[in-house]
């Protein structure tokens, strides 16, 4: 009797602990899971095929990316876990009125194929595609000594008000038809500023319509994961992302920076304007992560107040030259420059 006591305890402890294993092997795979598999040096196919076969809950974020990558994760691996998160996203996802996504486990950036530059927010968990847009150009003659004055000017205003871009000009300028063609002068006088050739040079000013972003946050600390590695006619290495504090004007747009230059320099293909060495912004402190080139996080370095913000591209050299004409086409490295992805951070953000 007492032979089949120890016989029946032992068959209930070899059950439990193949019911144990069982809900181990059924639990999902985290983020710590991955990182204790580098960390005792487990080939990386092994963990990549792991991420491919078993459940998971993976947190991308993009501070959960940074930690990831600081702790010896490859870029193979953390895709392997953003692929995977794609699909429990893709699956769990669901609406809220308000036509804000919800899942059961944090939404990875998407991969994309596109060239043109693409920037997330994450929040909560949750990450959505900020939408790209295109800062217009205006030219007046005063000069760039604060954002405030640019904001006080009605030559900039009436330019943005206008709806008068850089396409306007460059087609303007091609049709030999002078920036004093009637139907720009009938637009508002956008170019005012370059009618005159007593006047060697003028400011040129980056603006985006409209007094307010639409695209509202409530957090003062957002993060953001930014993707121009596809980006084309340019070097991705030449450029970082940074964050700028917009100056409403006049409640018809808002303010990006401004510099001086050649009044006719919008016009030249010559990459010869080095605009950026004495540009006029307001930069915000930023945290920046560099995932590979074209790839990086960036968070302020402390919240930010009420107001309205931009995401911007900026090269890295001071120096940099660029073609008026790619500037004025927002093409290449004018691309680059002209993008902006803008944002209000409101009232009630924590």
């Amino acid at each position: 009797m007492r032979k089949r006591i120890v016989m029946l305890a032992a068959s209930v402890i070899v059950l439990m602990q193949t019911l144990s294993s069982a809900q181990q092997s059924q639990k999902p795979m985290t983020n710590d899971d991955v990182i204790t598999m580098v960390k005792n040096k487990m080939p990386e196919t092994v963990v990549v095929s792991a991420i491919q076969s078993r459940a998971s809950q993976f947190n991308t974020s993009t501070t959960e990316l940074i930690r990831l990558k600081k702790s010896g994760v490859t870029e193979s691996e953390l895709n392997a876990m953003i692929a995977a998160s794609s699909k429990g996203a893709a699956a769990g996802a669901s609406t809220k009125p308000g036509g804000e996504t919800t899942t059961g486990a944090p939404v990875a950036v998407p991969a994309s194929k596109s060239h043109m530059p693409k920037l997330y927010f994450t929040s909560g968990g949750a990450t959505r595609e900020l939408p790209l847009e295109k800062t217009q150009l205006a030219e007046t003659k005063t000069k760039p000594s604060s954002m405030k004055s640019l904001a006080a000017d009605s030559a900039v205003t009436q330019a943005m008000q206008s709806g008068i871009n850089t396409v306007a000009y460059s087609a303007a300028s091609h049709m030999n038809s002078g920036i004093g063609d009637s139907a720009v002068q009938q637009a508002g006088s956008v170019f005012a500023g370059v009618l005159s050739h007593r006047t060697p040079t003028v400011t040129y000013v980056w603006g985006v319509p409209s007094p307010a972003s639409t695209n509202v946050l409530q957090t003062v600390s957002p993060s953001f994961a930014l993707d121009f590695s596809r980006a084309m006619g340019v070097s991705a290495d030449d450029y970082e992302p940074a964050i700028v504090k917009l100056t409403p004007a006049q409640n018809t747009c808002r303010i990006v920076g401004a510099t001086q230059g050649k009044a006719d320099v919008r016009s030249s293909p010559a990459a010869d304007w080095q605009m950026y060495s004495h540009f006029l912004e307001e930069r915000v402190p930023v945290r920046t992560e560099k995932g590979s080139a074209g790839k990086y996080s960036v968070t302020p370095a402390s919240g930010l107040q009420p107001g309205e913000y931009a995401v911007v591209l900026r090269p890295i050299s001071k120096e940099k030259k660029f073609s008026g004409g790619d500037v004025a086409r927002a093409q290449g490295d004018g691309l680059m420059f002209d993008a902006i992805w803008t944002f209000q951070i409101s009232d009630e953000a924590e």
